[in-house]
């Protein structure tokens, strides 16, 4: 028969979210006491080696976790799930930004919102309030970069984009003398 704390650390494997000692010790077959002590142990033997994994207590239980000094890599091998809609929004940004996400939904329609709220959760995507704080800036992240094997974008485009922004800014300027 294996140890408590074997059988509590497939318990927590499998069930892959944080358990309660109560759940721990009703799937184990056991006492709390009894969870409690084999918890303790296994939480000892990770604490002792060199291992990417992790036994945490959480503000929902305890959980079987990848270390924080491993959460790299679940970003290169674990590919982000994204949509058509998503992506082209994605491009968009990555084309134009940093752009008001006003402008990005005159671009996209009223689905980039909702693209933009899922690229921020995924990390491609940072948001920022403009000054006036009606609008915000969105633009591309480094993760965007790393993900898709970009350094950067080609020269062509910067320069492409440097112009538009030059040629915005011309035409919502207001010239000295001109002022209402």
């Amino acid at each position: 028969m294996p140890r408590l704390a074997s059988t509590i650390e497939a318990i927590l494997y499998l069930k892959a979210q944080p358990l309660s000692i109560a759940e721990l010790a009703e799937f184990a077959g056991c006492d709390r006491r009894a969870a409690e002590e084999g918890l303790l142990e296994l939480m000892s033997d990770y604490g002792h080696r060199d291992s990417a994994l992790e036994v945490v207590e959480t503000p929902k239980g305890y959980s079987l976790q990848l270390r924080e000094s491993f959460q790299n890599l679940v970003h290169i091998l674990i590919p982000a799930d994204l949509g058509v809609g998503a992506l082209r929004t994605l491009a968009a940004i990555a084309l134009r930004g940093p752009i008001a996400q006003t402008e990005l939904v005159e671009l996209r329609g009223s689905g980039a919102y909702q693209h933009v709220q899922e690229l921020v959760q995924q990390g491609f995507v940072r948001k920022r309030k403009q000054s006036d704080g009606r609008s915000s800036w969105v633009q591309v992240t480094d993760k965007f970069h790393q993900y898709f094997q970009l350094n950067q974008l080609p020269q062509e485009l910067r320069k492409m984009e440097k112009a538009e922004e030059e040629e915005e800014m011309r035409k919502n300027s207001v010239p000295l003398g001109e002022e209402g």
